[in-house]
């Protein structure tokens, strides 16, 4: 979905953040908020554009055979997520490996399977195992590992605002059962 591409619900999606304003006790005819209802619909539609997207096709329209059968890592892809229970963003990076079976994929592609599942409302935890999923799944590798690395904004704006906590999380498979692979992988990176 291109920005200027928006979904199906976008004035409704505006009339209820209308409401929320009035709710919120602030004046939606202010100056400054005239055009904020839909701005915020808009932004929304953004934000969660990967319910729309098919992370499989992705990997299998840049499918490649190739022989190559050692480690390929894509690292520090930055993205940005919605956290499901508060709706504020979180935001970091995903390291990707994958032990390819025959099979290469584009490795843009990776980048964008992160960026799919990423715009939904997540939690960092399934965001990491669907990544992973996804990957072992339609590749069929000889293993994947995904390492995610982030700051939530629930954690510093409300609750209990620590400014500096960073959140990891990780999932693996195949031959990343190996705790020789995965530290070949966490070596790589760390450089």
């Amino acid at each position: 979905m291109k920005e200027t591409e928006y979904r199906e619900g976008l004035e409704q999606l505006s009339a209820h953040y209308l409401e929320i304003l009035k709710l919120l006790g602030e004046n939606p005819q202010r100056e400054g908020l005239l055009k904020t209802p839909m701005r915020v619909a808009k932004a929304m539609q953004t934000l969660t554009r990967g319910y729309f997207e098919d992370p499989h096709k992705v990997l299998t329209d840049a499918l490649f055979e190739e022989k190559y059968s050692q480690m390929v890592i894509v690292k520090d892809i930055d993205f940005f997520s919605m956290c499901e229970h508060h709706m504020l963003p979180f935001f970091g990076k995903a390291h990707v490996a994958y032990i390819p079976n025959g099979y290469i994929t584009g490795l843009s592609k990776i980048a964008r399977v992160v960026d799919i599942f990423s715009h939904r409302l997540q939690v960092q935890e399934r965001m990491t195992q669907q990544i992973k999923d996804c990957i072992d799944n339609t590749l069929h590798p000889l293993g994947v590992m995904v390492v995610v690395e982030a700051r939530h904004l629930c954690m510093q704006m409300r609750g209990v605002e620590k400014q500096n906590c960073i959140t990891t999380t990780s999932d693996f498979c195949g031959a990343f059962n190996q705790a020789k692979t995965r530290q070949e992988f966490m070596n790589l990176i760390r450089e």
